[in-house]
């Protein structure tokens, strides 16, 4: 989790159900349930995946990863028996993180009165409603166009985080573990000045913009410097410029959906 900026309201609500899903006799006992799992919908690029990824190593269990395009087959039944064998394997493998990345490719498949996409949604929705493994299940999604009503409704997920672009506390930290991980001391950067070039930018951005940098000092055979990397930040036009109005758009929908993660 150290390598997740920002995000404390998720952080906190985490670190609530860990004790629950590490003991569930224990739990059970005080009269709790182990928790079910949890939704992330947000900006593309903005730590999702990775929290999914955090979530796994922060309560030292394994990490499954379910990618829903994968489960659809053209003969009748195939699907359903795909993610049956996905649920099967995740069960017995309890207890486990399983991820469920970009939730709206498998929900959002054009389909007839009882295509494949409603008879997977309506298989996942049963056992997730009904599990009893210790499985967290981790769904994330880019697009909340494409995701059916019912699966927002509360109880399928304990809770619905939205993951907005991060604020300059969270930025500055993203330049400091992307520049860390690269062996460069942030003491070294004018560091407030890339967070004030980088308002509107998602981690993964940021930490393009280092990278495209690095590349660009690396061929002159130079180090890096804050100059550079400001060059980098300035020739990008990030998804909050190109994609606006689906970010509004996505902020209004969440505003009395979700949870915002911080």
């Amino acid at each position: 989790m150290g390598d997740v900026a920002g995000l404390e309201e998720l952080k906190a609500w985490l670190r609530k159900r860990q004790a629950a899903f590490e003991d569930p006799k224990r739990a059970k006992e005080y009269g709790l349930s182990p928790p079910k799992g949890l939704m992330l919908i947000g900006v593309q690029g903005c730590g999702k995946s990775l929290c999914a990824k955090a979530v796994a190593a922060e309560w030292k269990l394994p990490l499954i990863r379910l990618d829903p395009s994968n489960l659809y087959n053209r003969y009748v039944g195939e699907s359903e028996k795909n993610l049956k064998r996905a649920i099967k394997l995740a069960e017995a493998m309890a207890p486990v993180v399983l991820w469920i990345d970009e939730i709206e490719k498998a929900l959002s498949q054009e389909d007839a009165e009882g295509g494949p996409a409603q008879r997977i949604f309506g298989t996942f929705l049963a056992w997730l409603q009904d599990k009893k493994e210790d499985v967290f299940v981790i769904a994330t999604a880019n697009d909340i166009s494409k995701l059916p009503p019912e699966l927002m409704r509360k109880g399928r997920f304990d809770e619905i985080f939205f993951v907005d672009l991060p604020g300059a506390e969270a930025r500055k930290r993203i330049l400091h573990i992307h520049l860390e991980r690269r062996n460069r001391d942030p003491v070294n950067f004018d560091i407030r000045r890339l967070v004030d070039l980088t308002d509107g930018f998602s981690g993964a951005e940021i930490e393009q913009a280092v990278v495209s940098s690095l590349y660009t000092a690396f061929s002159h055979d130079q180090e890096l410097t804050t100059e550079a990397i400001a060059e980098e930040i300035e020739l990008t036009r990030p998804l909050s410029v190109t994609m606006a109005e689906r970010i509004d758009a996505l902020r209004a929908w969440a505003k009395d959906r979700a949870v915002f993660a911080g």
